[in-house]
């Protein structure tokens, strides 16, 4: 069975749920909500497990702390014997408005530090899926924008990127990178 590592990019504890920065977390949430996935805390991670069409899916919401989301990422990756090619890591992106999704095969990290992280330990070679959240902050201030949470307008806004988020991660999983990318790069949902 083919096996698949979607991994949603946070930060643990209570005090970062909602935020910004955890968009990665709050999509896999609803993926595993729609799943009826529950999560387990494992080595170096929250963990859910489900399949779809005889591929076996495995979401990672990393417990590292940003910074070092890349011993998860790996870790994960070596227990399970998955190919990086099956690898999709969801993260948040300032640099695109709030909603705007882009899927990419490959690429640089950014500047986002979980990103860089997983790249000096496995390289770029791996998809990911950037969600913007805006970058209405004054300058100096970008930490305070990242780590706020999202009100109720934000998530007004936020939610049909998150719904086609989960079909994005279906289609990644069924018929792989290129086609997903040819079928919501171009998105109508999508605001560029």
């Amino acid at each position: 069975m083919e096996k698949y590592l979607i991994v949603g990019l946070g930060n643990p504890g209570d005090e970062y749920s909602n935020t910004r920065h955890n968009t990665g977390f709050m999509i896999l949430d609803a993926f595993a909500k729609a799943s009826n996935v529950v999560f387990e805390d494992k080595r170096y991670g929250f963990i859910g497990e489900t399949s779809l069409k005889g591929r076996r899916i495995f979401l990672l919401k990393p417990t590292t702390f940003m910074n070092l989301s890349g011993n998860a990422v790996r870790y994960w990756l070596t227990k399970e014997n998955i190919d990086q090619s099956h690898l999709l890591v969801i993260v948040d992106d300032l640099a695109l408005p709030l909603g705007a999704l882009r899927l990419k095969a490959a690429g640089s990290n950014g500047g986002h530090n979980g990103l860089g992280h997983i790249q000096q330990l496995i390289g770029q070679q791996y998809a990911r899926l950037r969600v913007g959240i805006g970058n209405e902050f004054p300058r100096g201030r970008q930490i305070d924008w990242v780590l706020g949470k999202y009100d109720e307008e934000d998530m007004k806004t936020l939610q049909p990127s998150i719904d086609t988020a989960i079909e994005i991660i279906k289609s990644f999983v069924l018929a792989g990178i290129d086609t997903t990318m040819n079928l919501f790069n171009r998105h109508p949902l999508q605001k560029s």
